[in-house]
């Protein structure tokens, strides 16, 4: 049994049965819409959100968790007399890094607790959390498992890109008038995540395009590939069987972008996550 136990937040998308197959917590993010505040769920439940989210004036808002919530789930596995190694979404797109931080300090056991910045988040966080959990299981040290994982986030990448400029309006990453004018011109801009925040990177005329140059970008050793969506799961399998005849000796799957990350896009949005080897 890992003597191990690996906490990340609910941006990294992990399945149910797999959180519950492993020492494994999740602490969620929160979503406020339409005047209720909810905890982000596992994979399967988006599409009711984003169904909603595109009938809605409104625009929601997320939330990061509590120090307290963290400090709960230090509680749980120091009970076991575990060591504890926490994976969150970038500190520069959200809170969690903190809050988790705090917590440790609040927790009296510092010692036992190692917080990592993933500087990602969705489908590369969750591969980084699958990377810390098998090291576990394989009795590797607390401080061997983070070694490693510090120099493997930096050997990601993410591209991403929306159906409709809307939601980068409502969200306040783009005016009124460039929505508008990008809207009427088709203009699809490619997203990144550079050292920790959402910048962009690219813009072209029409999604297909934006696909093109998220493919472009993927490096020629990447090792895992995640084809993300939210709500678009059709056009993202056609996406990932595209990725996976370019890259045969890459791990291509399909994955979901839940509400606190797919709210800032928009239903329709797709992402290319992936991750190469460390060399040294």
């Amino acid at each position: 049994m890992s003597s191990i136990f690996v906490i990340t937040d609910s941006t990294a998308y992990l399945e149910q049965a797999y959180i519950d197959a492993n020492p494994l917590k999740i602490v969620p993010l929160s979503v406020h819409f339409n005047g209720k505040v909810s905890k982000e769920g596992a994979p399967g439940s988006f599409d009711d959100f984003f169904g909603q989210l595109a009938d809605s004036n409104s625009f929601p808002t997320t939330s990061q968790p509590s120090a307290g919530e963290f400090l709960e789930a230090y509680e749980q596995a120091l009970s076991q007399d575990m060591e504890i190694i926490v994976l969150t979404i970038s500190s520069g797109i959200s809170g969690t890094y903190q809050s988790a931080c705090t917590a440790a300090e609040l927790s009296g056991a510092s010692h036992r607790i190692s917080v990592i910045d993933s500087q990602t988040t969705a489908g590369n966080l969750k591969a980084l959390v699958q990377m810390a959990v098998t090291l576990a299981h394989e009795n590797r040290p607390r401080e061997e498992i983070v070694s490693f994982l510090e120099k493997q986030k930096y050997n990601s990448g993410i591209r991403l890109t929306v159906n409709t400029l809307d939601y980068l309006k409502k969200g306040g990453r783009l005016s009124n008038a460039g929505a508008l004018i990008g809207n009427l011109f088709n203009i699809k801009p490619v997203l990144g995540l550079i050292d920790g925040t959402v910048q962009p990177v690219d813009k072209t005329r029409g999604k297909k395009k934006a696909l093109e140059k998220m493919i472009a970008s993927i490096p020629a050793d990447a090792s895992m590939i995640h084809v993300a969506h939210a709500m678009a799961s059709t056009e993202a399998e056609t996406l990932r069987r595209q990725v996976a005849e370019q890259f045969p000796d890459a791990t291509v799957v399909l994955s979901e972008l839940g509400p606190v990350i797919g709210a800032h896009l928009g239903p329709g949005a797709m992402g290319i996550l992936y991750l190469w080897p460390v060399t040294d």
